[in-house]
C-alpha cells in the first residue's frame, strides 16, 4: 500500500468528543500519581488531565524530566521514589510509563498500596514475569488497564466485526510489519542534570552509567526486549484479536543491528509464529519508510484485510492488480478511548479492554521471537 494517505470510498465517524470527568463528578475526579515522566509518561499526563483526571504526584529518577512534567502538572507534588508516591492516601490510581524492567515491581508495588493502575505495554520483560504479575493482580481488587490502545479504538472494533463476520473465509497468514528510517549511533554524550542510576538499574545488573543506556534502554538487554516486544506486542495482539488465537506454540527469528551502532537490540528482524491453523510473521526494519509506519495485512480464502495507520481495506479473492477494495474506511486509533474506559472502569469496577491476560497473551509471541533469535533456534512455548 502506498504511504500517502489515500481517498476513502467511505469513512468512519470521527472519534467521539471526549467529556471529561464522564466517570467521575466534578467534586469526585479521579486522583492520580505519574511514575516515570519521561517522553510517553508526560503524553499521558497530558491525555489524563485533558479527560478530566487530575493528577496529584510526579516520580521520576531524572530531574529534568520531572521538570518538564511539573510544568505539564504545577499542582503536582514531585518524588524521587515511587514508594513514597504509593504512601499517599489520596491517590486513587497510578499511571507507570517507566521502562520494562521495571513493569512488574512497580505494578506489584501499586497492588500492594491498593491503587489501580495503567500500565504501559509489554507488560513484562519475560514469560515469568507475565505470570507473576497476572497472579498478583488476580489476588487484589484492583483495576488495571495495559495501555494496548487498539483495543479501546472504534474502527478497529468495527472491523474485528467484519472478520467476526466472515468477510474475509478461513485465514491462513498474518503479516504484522512496522517500518520507519529513524536507525541512528545511539548517543552516548553526557546526560544533562541529575540522575539517579542506582534507582534506574533496580534490579537489574550493576554497571557503571553509561548515557545511551538511560537515554536509549529499550535497546538493551538488562532493561527491555527492543523492537520485538515493543512494537511486536501492539501489533500481534492485534493478530490474537482479529484471528481468536492464544500464543503462538513456537517462534523462530533472526535480526541484526543495521544502524543503531551501540544498540544490542536488533533494527532489522523478523519472526514467523506458528498457530493450530495459521501463521504469522513480524517485520521490522527502522531503516527504511517504504509502507511507512506500522500495518497487518491479514490473508484469508475469501479476501485480505490491510490494517494501518490510514484505515482499513478489504479486498475480495480472487485478486487482481487492476481491483479495487470493496470496503476501505478510516480507522484513526485514539488513546483518549482507552484511557476513558480504564477511568470508567475505576469507578464501576469491571475488568477493562485490556487485561492483563490479554497484555501477556500478546507479548508471548514476541518474548519467544527474542529467545529464538538470541539462541538461533525455533523456540516453542
Amino acid at each position: 500500500m502506498q504511504s500517502n494517505r489515500r481517498n476513502f470510498i467511505s469513512v468512519a465517524a470521527a472519534a467521539p468528543l471526549f467529556i471529561p470527568s464522564s466517570a467521575f463528578g466534578a467534586n469526585d475526579k479521579l486522583t492520580f500519581g505519574l511514575i516515570a515522566t519521561g517522553g510517553r509518561g508526560r503524553y499521558l499526563l497530558d491525555k489524563f488531565q485533558k479527560l478530566g483526571a487530575q493528577c496529584v504526584a510526579l516520580c521520576d529518577v531524572y530531574e529534568p524530566n520531572l521538570q518538564a512534567a511539573q510544568k505539564i502538572a504545577p499542582e503536582a507534588k514531585p518524588y524521587t521514589d515511587y514508594h513514597e508516591l504509593l504512601n499517599r492516601k489520596d491517590i486513587d490510581a497510578v499511571v507507570i510509563a517507566s521502562p520494562d524492567h521495571q513493569h512488574r515491581p512497580m505494578l506489584l508495588a501499586a497492588l500492594d498500596a491498593k491503587k489501580d493502575a495503567y500500565l504501559e505495554k509489554p507488560l513484562s520483560k519475560s514469560l515469568a514475569e507475565s505470570e507473576i504479575m497476572i497472579k498478583a493482580v488476580r489476588a487484589s481488587k484492583q483495576v488495571v488497564q495495559i495501555g494496548m490502545q487498539r483495543r479501546s479504538a472504534p474502527a478497529l472494533i468495527k472491523a474485528k466485526k467484519l472478520m467476526d463476520e466472515g468477510i474475509l473465509g478461513r485465514i491462513t497468514l498474518a503479516k504484522p510489519q512496522w517500518h520507519w528510517n529513524v536507525a541512528k549511533e545511539l548517543d552516548n554524550s553526557p546526560l544533562p542534570g541529575k540522575l539517579d542510576w542506582d534507582a534506574f538499574l533496580g534490579s537489574a545488573p550493576k554497571r557503571e552509567l553509561e548515557p545511551m543506556r538511560f537515554r536509549r534502554w529499550r535497546y538493551f538487554y538488562d532493561y527491555a526486549g527492543g523492537n520485538m516486544t515493543d512494537q511486536g506486542t501492539h501489533l500481534m495482539d492485534v493478530v490474537l484479536w482479529f484471528t481468536k488465537n492464544g500464543p503462538p506454540q513456537a517462534a523462530i527469528a533472526q535480526g541484526y543491528v543495521a544502524k543503531m551502532t551501540g544498540s544490542e537490540q536488533a533494527d532489522v528482524f523478523s519472526a514467523v509464529f506458528e498457530f493450530p491453523e495459521m501463521m504469522a510473521t513480524w517485520t521490522l526494519d527502522y531503516c527504511n519508510s517504504y509502507q511507512n509506519g506500522w500495518s497487518i495485512t491479514f490473508m484469508g480464502d475469501k479476501g485480505t484485510m490491510i490494517l494501518d495507520e490510514d484505515g482499513y481495506t478489504v479486498y475480495k479473492e480472487p485478486w487482481r492488480r487492476t481491483d479495487k477494495p470493496i470496503m476501505q474506511e478510516l480507522a484513526p486509533v485514539p488513546i483518549e478511548t482507552h484511557i476513558q474506559n480504564f477511568m470508567d472502569c475505576v469507578k464501576s469496577r469491571q475488568d477493562p479492554n485490556c487485561t492483563v491476560e490479554i497484555a501477556a497473551a500478546a507479548v508471548a509471541g514476541p518474548h519467544l521471537a527474542n529467545l529464538a533469535m538470541l539462541q538461533k533456534k525455533q523456540v516453542r512455548l
